[in-house]
């Protein structure tokens, strides 16, 4: 198979391929390292694409302290040492317990790069009835949530009830 060559220069094999679309027209681009890079189109902010360059556009929101940041910026885990504004600038927590000392602060992030702060992905078929009853006592208690506060009392009575049982088969 012979390789796609750049379309800038037409020289060297196409290794960035990117597609746009505007106004509804899809546009792709193939290009080699050296016309992208001469483009701009590597990177985010002009700075190489990685994981916690991309978190952490999103936890400063392009410059912009994200909000609860500033009144973060002191905030410091008590493990590692870790500040919330070294996260906010590489994008990686220092160890596990950053996750409790900038909690309040992760979880607008979380939602903003997930939608939820809860992992709803796949469970593998290995991981067995454990996982699977974990997960469906979580999805009851956030539904169980959402009826208290609906205040549909007996039907939070069933709910409640079926947590308890499936909470029995865990142990």
């Amino acid at each position: 198979m012979r390789p796609v060559l750049c379309q800038e220069c037409g020289k060297r094999p196409a290794t960035v391929h990117l597609t746009q679309i505007i106004n509804g027209q899809k546009r792709e681009l193939h290009l080699c390292e050296q016309c992208a890079r001469a483009r701009g189109e590597l990177g985010i902010m002009g700075e190489p694409f990685t994981i916690p360059t991309l978190l952490s556009s999103i936890i400063t929101d392009g410059g912009h302290t994200f909000p609860g940041a500033g009144q973060a910026a002191g905030l410091r885990c008590d493990r590692c040492g870790l500040t919330y504004a070294e996260f906010a600038r590489t994008g990686m927590l220092g160890c596990r317990h950053c996750y409790q000392a900038f909690e309040n602060q992760l979880e607008s992030v979380l939602r903003r790069l997930h939608g939820t702060t809860v992992h709803g992905g796949k469970v593998p078929s290995r991981t067995g009835e454990e996982a699977r009853l974990k997960r469906e006592i979580s999805r009851l208690q956030e539904e169980l949530a959402q009826v208290v506060i609906r205040e549909e009392y007996e039907k939070a009575a069933q709910i409640r009830d079926r947590i308890r049982e499936l909470e029995k088969k865990l142990r």
